[in-house]
């Protein structure tokens, strides 16, 4: 763990030191960043959807009578997993076409 944390920093520090150079780096690691946080969230969605699946499917199982009221609840906790998927999106999208940073290190130049 201690090594992908000091690749990160590397990575962080060669971004911010190529500002200088037209900050073609820094959208570059920004693409890098905004497909990892992506991935990392289908990941974790994807596996929380799963386990939601499998205990909606067992408690059917146990208890028949409750299987409806355990669906409408297995659809309400997919959609607040999937929420969470669709928010890292829209960061990796503004990370991606309306990076803040960029303009904000343009200007300390």
């Amino acid at each position: 763990m201690k090594k992908i944390l000091f690749v990160f920093a590397a990575l962080a520090c060669s971004a911010f030191a190529s500002v200088e150079s037209g900050g073609a780096t820094f959208a570059a690691y920004s693409v890098l960043a905004a497909v990892v946080g992506l991935g990392l969230a289908a990941l974790g969605g994807a596996i929380g959807m799963g386990n939601t699946a499998a205990a909606t499917i067992a408690g059917t199982a146990r208890n028949p009578g409750m299987g409806g009221k355990l669906m409408t609840t297995m659809f309400i906790a997919l959609a607040m997993i999937e929420a969470q998927v669709i928010y890292t999106l829209v960061f990796a999208i503004i990370a991606l076409y309306a990076n803040p940073f960029i303009g904000f290190f343009a200007e300390l130049q």
